[in-house]
């Protein structure tokens, strides 16, 4: 039952004046015992719990879905051949698993979206069209955009309006199929200075001004805690616009309970909005091995028995 582990989890939590009921620590114990599912779709990614699962992707989806999870993301999906992508789409049809997001265009060293460059605009299309395509074999509603760097040398509001046109061309691209590009705000101060897209209102006007429902926001809590705080607030605020989220502590980005952000309360209020879309596990696992990936799931039980 790894009780040794769920016990540190639980003083981690208490520590962090998340405290769990007797009630909702019987709930969770029942829950690790079955791996019944959990109260939101939490996604994993390839390699998070393969001292479980194996080093093959189909050992580790059937782990997944064995300890309750509902979904699965990769960031690095389009990279994979295409008849892997196909393989994994079957078995997670039959595994009952919702594909995440993976990434269709980021490029953290160059201007791209903020720029009115033809070529560029090819490159930002040829990318989409390939997204489509992944997006077919896995199954996937969602493919993550980050809108490159900023140029220093142009007005930021001429780059916002390349950005907003970008997206739209973008966005007329994954219209037919149903893919929605969410676009994703990251921190500038600890892990991705010089981009372009950093806070939530930034990105809740951008997706506002495309008027597309094949752009919305991937709110990334880990980079918004860093970036700017008021994570509930600004998700209130940015509702409308919001198609999935990721998660991760903060510091360290590792799994919930580690860190300074109240998961629980915030997994709380996303259920309570009636939320029903895919949160993404991008963060890492605090220790190692199998004891480490333990830790993880009993994390994110301890998060999931919020009351309400």
């Amino acid at each position: 039952m790894h009780r040794r582990t769920l016990l540190k989890a639980v003083a981690a939590s208490a520590a962090g004046a998340a405290t769990i009921s007797a009630k909702s620590a019987h709930a969770l114990e029942s829950a690790r015992r079955s791996g019944e599912p959990f109260r939101l779709k939490y996604a994993p990614h390839f390699g998070m719990f393969r001292h479980h699962g194996g080093q093959g992707p189909m050992g580790q989806l059937q782990f997944i879905a064995d300890e309750g999870f509902r979904a699965l993301e990769d960031n690095g999906m389009a990279g994979k051949p295409a008849e892997l992508q196909t393989k994994i789409g079957k078995e997670m049809e039959r595994l009952g698993l919702e594909m995440g997001v993976f990434v269709a265009q980021a490029d953290f060293g160059r201007v791209t979206f903020a720029s009115d460059d033809d070529a560029m605009r090819e490159h930002i299309a040829s990318d989409m069209r390939k997204a489509v395509e992944v997006a077919k074999r896995v199954n996937a509603r969602w493919c993550t955009v980050v809108p490159g760097k900023y140029d220093p040398g142009l007005e930021w509001d001429y780059q916002t309006a390349n950005v907003i046109d970008n997206l739209k061309r973008a966005a007329e691209i994954c219209e037919p199929s149903g893919l929605v590009m969410v676009i994703e705000a990251l921190n500038p101060w600890r892990d991705h200075p010089g981009l372009f897209l950093t806070k939530i209102p930034q990105a809740y006007m951008i997706c506002r001004a495309v008027g597309s429902p094949s752009c919305k926001i991937l709110d990334d809590l880990y980079h918004q805690q860093i970036s700017e705080g008021n994570l509930i607030p600004n998700m209130d605020l940015a509702w409308d616009e919001i198609a999935y989220f990721q998660m991760g502590d903060n510091p360290g980005r590792k799994e919930p309970t580690t860190g300074e952000i109240n998961y629980r309360n915030v997994f709380r209020h996303i259920h309570g909005k009636g939320f029903q879309g895919i949160l993404g596990m991008e963060h890492g696992n605090s220790l190692p091995g199998k004891e480490g990936e333990r830790a993880v799931i009993d994390a994110y039980r301890l998060s999931d028995a919020f009351e309400g």
